[in-house]
C-alpha cells in the first residue's frame, strides 16, 4: 500500500511538473485576469477574475469570476495557417454588492481561435454563449440568455 502511495505522488509530481502555465487577460466583454494551466497538450483549465468596470457605477460594485475547461480541436493547426481553434465549457459567477445587490452564475459554452506569436505569448479571440441566472438585485430574479466576446492575450511562465 505504502508503495502505491508513493508512486502515485511520484506520477502526479511528474505530470504537473510538465504541465505548461499561463498568466494573461483579455477585453471585450468586460475586462478580464487569468491564470491557466495546461491539463494536456490539447487540453486546459482557466481561472479567472472579471474586472467589469461598467459595474462599478451608482452605489454598487461588481465581483466575478470563472472557471473554464478548454480543448483544442486537434489536427486543425496547420490547415488554417497556424490558428489554432478551441472549445470549452465553463462557470461564471457574479456578486453585485450596494443598493441592488444580487447574484448570478452564467454556465457557458465558448468558442475560440488562438495564434502562437512567439514561443512564450499567443493571442486569442473568442465568443461564449449560455444562460445566465440572477437572483435579487433590481431584476429581482430572472433567467436569459448571456452572451460575450474577447481579445485576449497569454504568457507562457518559465
Amino acid at each position: 500500500m505504502k508503495k502505491t502511495i508513493l508512486g502515485l505522488l511520484a506520477i502526479t509530481a511528474v505530470s504537473s511538473a510538465s504541465a505548461a502555465s499561463y498568466v494573461g487577460g483579455s477585453v471585450g466583454s468586460g475586462a478580464t485576469l487569468h491564470y491557466q494551466t495546461d491539463l494536456t497538450g490539447s487540453s486546459a483549465m482557466r481561472y479567472g477574475l472579471n474586472l467589469d468596470a461598467t459595474n462599478f457605477n451608482f452605489n454598487n460594485l461588481a465581483v466575478g469570476g470563472s472557471v473554464d475547461y478548454l480543448g483544442d480541436f486537434v489536427g486543425t493547426g496547420s490547415a488554417l495557417g497556424g490558428l489554432t481553434p478551441y472549445y470549452g465549457l465553463g462557470l461564471g459567477a457574479g456578486v453585485v454588492l450596494g443598493n441592488s445587490g444580487g447574484v448570478s452564475l452564467y454556465p457557458h459554452g465558448t468558442l475560440g481561435l488562438r495564434y502562437n506569436v512567439t514561443d512564450p505569448l499567443s493571442i486569442f479571440v473568442e465568443g461564449n454563449v449560455g444562460p445566465r441566472i440572477s437572483v435579487g438585485g433590481t431584476n429581482a430574479s430572472n433567467v436569459s440568455v448571456g452572451s460575450g466576446a474577447r481579445i485576449g492575450l497569454n504568457y507562457r511562465l518559465p
